[in-house]
């Protein structure tokens, strides 16, 4: 579905991503772990078309995509909930998920997907005409997500959505991922709870300062040493 080969991406002399390599398959769950500055959040903006590649290809459905514009991505069927939910604070809940929808010209297929949010996140609908500067954070983690959902995507991209949430909105938020995935939505998880994530997905790859440095299935990655000494804190 999703093909990422020898990826380069700097910000300036910075170089961010080294000859990054993976590969999504649809109705996966994927995640990509790593340390803050490893390289993760440059990875789904390269594939959203929010970062442009010095070199390298990007490839969705047989499609090359790195050389689009982040609205044709979006067209295309793949979409982004950003690290720090990034709302629209004086908007209300429901403008907030109509503006995730302005690819789609069909208002009864927005209305059907609104619906669906609203059945995902019922707290959401309890809030539909509350302004989204003033929910809560997992509230506005809920719309980001919910947002990104109404342009009905084949590939959703979640950056860092348990950051700064309680244990057991993060359990609620996990468990609502794993809905969406079984509701036929693929999905790339940059996640910081290492053992959640690796619980959660397929499969899994780890990024030290831009290069991939493991990867696997999750199920195998949560049982590796290294993995265990550095991202889930035991003694490998």
């Amino acid at each position: 579905m999703l093909e990422l080969h020898n990826l380069q991406v700097a910000y300036g002399p910075v170089m961010a991503l080294h000859n990054l390599s993976l590969s999504v398959r649809e109705g996966e769950i994927v995640t990509i772990l790593g340390a803050n500055g490893a390289g993760k959040s440059t990875t789904l903006m390269a594939i959203s078309g929010l970062a442009r590649p010095r070199s390298g290809s990007v490839h969705f459905e047989g499609r090359r995509l790195d050389s689009m514009k982040s609205h044709e991505v979006v067209r295309l069927g793949i979409t982004q909930a950003p690290e720090g939910r990034r709302v629209f604070g004086p908007l209300t809940v429901e403008e907030n998920l109509d503006l995730g929808a302005f690819t789609n010209l069909d208002r009864a297929a927005s209305a059907r997907r609104m619906a669906w949010v609203y059945e995902l996140f019922p707290r959401l609908a309890e809030r539909s005409g509350q302004m989204a500067g003033t929910l809560s954070g997992g509230e506005q983690q809920m719309l980001a997500i919910g947002r990104a959902l109404m342009a009905d995507p084949r590939l959703l991209l979640l950056d860092e959505p348990s950051l700064g949430l309680a244990p057991l909105l993060v359990k609620s938020i996990f468990k609502t991922i794993k809905s969406i995935n079984e509701a036929g939505v693929t999905i790339i998880l940059v996640e910081q709870n290492a053992r959640a994530a690796l619980k959660l997905a397929d499969r899994a790859y780890v990024l030290e300062v831009g290069r991939l440095v493991l990867e696997g299935a999750s199920a195998d990655l949560l049982d590796n040493p290294k993995v265990k000494n550095t991202y889930l804190g035991e003694d490998g």
